[in-house]
């Protein structure tokens, strides 16, 4: 069985008072929590005071992204040595706003899993298509391709943490979100790609999170399809009611 999980991505949003204030309201409510796992990937500045504040609770904290390499003359990045020195146990990698406002390529999404890999890091390795490519009917081998290059090198016997989220790039941030069918049919590529590159045992075993407009009122019919496992939540997860709403319907 698949655990499902629930996770908010706060992207740059939120300063370290207001993560706390968040959590002040949030942890009460999932205190006895147990049918999914629930994860934050704050802001860097904010994600030392998240971790803290999660500690010995139902709540994992991430980071939202990080380097491949352990030190370096890179400005303004983090390592995987710095993130487990403060107790980060996820990290996201790929997300589609990287991958195209940092130029962040399959290649670096294939370097970057193996970083979180060897430093036992929870990675939830980011997919999905743009509109066009859709509109092309160029989805699955979109999504293969994606999956392939992040999974090259990787060996099955370390794929127990794997996570994979499917966002479709047209539906992050714009309202439209796809249809329950077509979220399945994609997390089924994206399933029997890992089956391809990995065997069936950890296909069958990684999560693969949906991605794009999740809201309270949709995240149950996702949730109902076979293959998806979990959200990636953006916007909705911002208020902890909304995003308690989300935690709460996805395993209703």
């Amino acid at each position: 069985m698949r655990k499902p999980m629930i996770a908010a991505n706060w992207k740059m949003y939120k300063t370290p008072k207001e993560s706390l204030a968040f959590l002040d309201e949030f942890l009460p409510q999932v205190e006895s929590h147990t049918a999914s796992e629930i994860a934050i990937f704050p802001t860097m500045s904010s994600l030392g005071y998240v971790i803290e504040a999660t500690r010995g609770t139902c709540v994992t904290a991430g980071a939202q992204t990080m380097h491949w390499l352990n030190e370096g003359p890179y400005t303004g990045q983090t390592s995987p040595t710095m993130l487990e020195s403060i107790g980060c146990t996820a990290v996201l990698i790929g997300h589609s706003e990287r991958r195209i406002y940092a130029h962040e390529t399959d290649d670096m999404v294939n370097l970057k899993l193996k970083a979180a890999l060897d430093h036992d890091l929870i990675p939830i390795v980011c997919v999905g298509e743009t509109f066009d490519k859709r509109e092309a009917g160029l989805t699955e081998a979109v999504l293969r391709w994606q999956v392939a290059v992040a999974l090259n090198g990787i060996q099955g016997d370390l794929c127990g943490k794997l996570v994979i989220a499917y966002e479709p790039v047209w539906a992050i941030g714009t309202g439209s979100v796809a249809t329950p069918r077509q979220a399945n049919e994609a997390h089924a590529i994206i399933r029997h790609e890992v089956a391809v590159h990995l065997g069936q045992r950890c296909s069958q075993s990684t999560r693969i999170l949906y991605g794009g407009s999740v809201k309270p009122d949709n995240v149950a019919n996702l949730m109902a399809e076979p293959e998806i496992d979990g959200a990636l939540v953006g916007g909705a997860s911002l208020q902890p009611r909304s995003f308690l709403d989300i935690i709460r319907n996805a395993t209703a």
